[in-house]
């Protein structure tokens, strides 16, 4: 069925991404339902994909970049059916899969970061001015003449995420992005999205690492395994509420368990959405 232009019922215009009831069954028959809550992203709006192995985070994610189509359910992303009409609205996704093999095409650095613009017919100069710009953005200018092949896991990722940020897209969506990369290299990352988001890109996350939430979402939603949406809301709402975490196999990060734990023994604390306000809370806690 092809909906083309759509919009759900209550859908508001600054809507991206709209997923209601969706059901997928694979050819092997097994059948995943991420139903319960619409999965909705505001424009401008970072929102993390929270769950288990089996949860159902990569098809959400795969039925948004329309290479699958639901049994079930409406998918709408920039108001059209990613299904049937992605070609409208290719130019303004970025995308960073799991498995970034399958994403880098080309021999060299440079010619994998410069396909898209050079698909787009962007000129020669033009392209080599937005490659250049967002190989510095992610520091790997020094990578620019290397073989694809034969770099690293994370100088892969990086590669590959640069590959879909340069076109400088509307929405970028990555598939479990920090993967392979060490702490430092996940910290720079994630100030390279907020920075993105800040010039106003949406962001589709999705993750099994609780960790990553406090320092990046705006809003959370939580899947798990044969049940689809179990909550949705802001990293504080979702990480106080351990039993629904817990239905989705995550482990509550252990700042968040070592703070209710304070709570529960009388000291007054919030429980921190990240380190650096839980370094703040102890700071003040400490002084004499």
């Amino acid at each position: 069925m092809n909906i083309g232009h759509l919009h759900f019922h209550g859908e508001p215009d600054d809507h991206v991404v709209a997923v209601s009831c969706l059901k997928h069954i694979y050819p092997d028959t097994t059948e995943i339902h991420i139903c319960g809550l619409d999965f909705m992203v505001k424009r401008g709006e970072r929102v993390v994909v929270l769950g288990g192995n089996g949860s159902g985070k990569t098809t959400l994610i795969y039925h948004i970049l329309g290479l699958l189509k639901p049994d079930e359910g409406k998918v709408s992303v920039f108001n059209v059916n990613p299904a049937t009409d992605y070609d409208d609205i290719r130019e303004k996704i970025g995308v960073l899969l799991q498995n970034v093999e399958e994403q880098i095409l080309s021999p060299t650095v440079w010619e994998d970061i410069a396909f898209s613009p050079r698909n787009y017919g962007y000129g020669k100069e033009e392209t080599a001015k937005m490659v250049e710009d967002v190989m510095q953005e992610l520091g790997i200018v020094h990578l620019r003449d290397r073989i694809c092949h034969y770099l690293s896991g994370g100088e892969k990722r990086k590669v590959a995420l640069a590959g879909a940020l340069v076109m400088r897209p509307e929405l970028l969506v990555l598939d479990e992005p920090f993967e392979g990369l060490d702490t430092r290299s996940r910290n720079e990352l994630v100030a390279i999205l907020n920075r993105r988001n800040s010039e106003g890109m949406s962001i589709i996350m999705s993750t099994h690492d609780l960790n990553l939430v406090g320092g990046f979402a705006d809003r959370v939603y939580v899947l798990a395994r044969g049940e689809g949406v179990v909550t949705a809301g802001t990293p504080f709402d979702i990480l106080t509420q351990t039993e629904a975490l817990q239905r989705s196999n995550i482990d509550p990060p252990v700042l968040t368990e070592l703070f209710a734990r304070l709570r529960d023994s009388g000291v007054t604390v919030e429980i921190p959405i990240s380190v650096d306000q839980a370094v703040k809370d102890l700071g003040r806690m400490l002084k004499p």
